[in-house]
C-alpha cells in the first residue's frame, strides 16, 4: 500500500472518519421464527492507501472496523472488519469483509453520485466474480447464499441496508440489518 498523502479516494473519501448510530434494526433467524434486535454501533473508516496490481490496475482502499451492540443489554452481536475499494479505471467499487463466524465476502458493484453517494454491491455463492467464503460448519448450518448491500452517504450521515440470504434451520431466510449513523 502507498504512503502517499495525495491519494485519490474518489467516492470513498467521504467515508473516512468515525460514525455512530443508535437506530439499528437486525432481523435475525431463530429456530422457531424470527428475532428482531435494536442495536447501536460504531464504524471507523481509515485511509489505507492505494495499490497497483500487475502494474495495470489501481485500487484505492479504505479500511474499516464495525462493532454492533444490542440496545437492550449492550451485548456485542456483530463485529466486522474489511475494506471498501475503488478501482479508478473501471469506476467499480468493491467491499471485502470478514466476520468472526468463519465467513468472508468479496462483493462488487457500482456507485452513483448525485445529491448523495450511493454504493450498491453484491456477492453470491454462484457468482464467478463476487464470492462468499465460509467454514464447513457455516456451510452446513447457516449457509450464506447471497449478500446485498446499499450504503448511502450524505455529508455527515451514512445509512445502509444489507441482506444476507441464509439457508438456516431448514429454510431460506433474509437476514437484514439497517441503520443510520452520524459522523462524530
Amino acid at each position: 500500500m502507498s504512503d502517499n498523502t495525495e491519494i485519490n479516494y474518489g467516492p470513498l473519501a467521504g467515508l473516512i472518519g468515525v460514525w455512530s448510530g443508535n437506530k439499528g434494526t437486525d432481523l435475525a433467524p431463530e429456530p422457531d421464527g424470527t428475532e428482531t434486535n435494536e442495536y447501536y454501533e460504531t464504524i471507523t473508516f481509515t485511509e489505507a492507501g492505494d495499490v497497483s496490481n500487475a502494474e495495470e490496475q489501481v485500487i484505492s482502499a479504505v479500511h474499516y472496523m464495525q462493532k454492533v451492540q444490542r440496545i437492550s443489554n449492550d451485548k456485542v452481536i456483530h463485529q466486522e472488519t474489511g475494506y471498501w475499494m475503488w478501482e479508478q479505471d473501471s469506476n467499480r467499487v468493491m467491499h471485502s469483509l470478514t466476520i468472526p463466524r468463519g465467513m468472508a465476502v468479496l462483493a462488487g458493484g457500482s456507485f452513483k453520485e448525485q445529491e448523495n453517494i450511493t454504493f450498491d454491491v453484491q456477492a453470491s455463492i454462484d457468482s464467478k466474480d463476487w464470492q462468499l467464503i465460509q467454514s464447513p460448519f457455516m456451510r452446513e448450518k447457516a449457509k450464506l447464499q447471497q449478500y446485498v448491500q446499499q450504503v448511502i452517504l450524505e455529508k455527515n450521515s451514512l445509512s445502509y441496508r444489507q441482506t444476507m440470504v441464509l439457508d438456516i434451520y431448514g429454510r431460506v431466510f433474509d437476514h437484514t440489518d439497517q441503520n443510520t449513523l452520524q459522523r462524530r
